[in-house]
């Protein structure tokens, strides 16, 4: 039993050493480049809410931005624990705050020596509608379309998904629409849309509330179109709350 034991104390430490050897530059993190421009920020579609007007002219420089949300096994490489209430390596991170999600970034950023961060809701907006086009949700305008691309309460199931298995908007970026709520870096201000500047905006300096989008696994089309802005305190975790991450050049 001795030399078992010994055995298998050896084999636990040397798959340790191969897995932090592994993420010793941090977890691949895929992105997809954007090619910066201008575009009508805001709900084209008079559907929305009073905050999502008026439709606005914005402005972005180029940056890349995750092509998946940020998976448990990449929180896991940099955080060492899984906070998820699904659970599988490669669903969607949940039940993260957005102070939880800059703490993730501020340790992958010292692993791979990189700046990343969350997209402002100007660049998260403008890569979910593909470069600004003019989409309800990211991929489609076509509510009968949606389930094609988006995990929602009519298909979810009342639970998250593998990330990338819906089809991805025309810059193959994936569950920008469902899933799960994706933090962004800005305050929430309801009126920011009537004072904002035009050239990369970057949210109120202040507030109470930190913005989310995307909409989740348990919304309706209303609440998942790319215009939408969902907002909750910094410290809120959620089973339907994640977050993408950008890089800038």
């Amino acid at each position: 039993m001795g030399k078992l034991l010994r055995q298998t104390v050896v084999t636990v430490v040397v798959l340790q050493v191969l897995c932090a050897l592994a993420y010793a530059g941090g977890p691949q993190i895929e992105m997809v480049q954007v090619k910066g421009g201008c575009f009508q920020m805001g709900d084209m579609f008079e559907e929305g809410d009073n905050d999502e007007k008026p439709v606005h002219e914005v402005c972005v420089k180029d940056f890349s931005i995750g092509k998946y949300e940020v998976t448990q096994e990449q929180w896991v490489a940099v955080m060492g624990n899984n906070p998820s209430k699904f659970q599988g390596d490669r669903l969607p991170v949940e039940q993260v705050s957005w102070d939880d999600a800059q703490q993730f970034i501020a340790k992958l950023n010292a692993m791979t020596g990189k700046h990343y961060r969350l997209p402002t809701e100007a660049e998260w907006e403008y890569a979910a509608r593909s470069r600004g086009r003019r989409e309800n949700w990211a991929g489609t305008s076509d509510e009968s379309a949606l389930g094609d691309y988006a995990w929602y309460d009519q298909n979810g199931d009342k639970k998250t998904h593998v990330v990338g298995t819906k089809k991805p908007n025309a810059l193959g970026i994936y569950d920008m629409s469902g899933n799960v709520w994706e933090w962004v870096q800005d305050w929430y201000d309801p009126v920011y849309y009537e004072e904002r500047p035009r050239d990369n905006p970057q949210g109120p300096s202040t507030g109470s509330k930190r913005v989310s989008r995307s909409g989740s696994f348990d919304f309706d089309p209303e609440n998942d179109r790319a215009s939408f802005r969902g907002k909750s305190s910094p410290g809120t975790r959620f089973e339907d709350l994640g977050f993408r991450l950008l890089l800038a050049p």
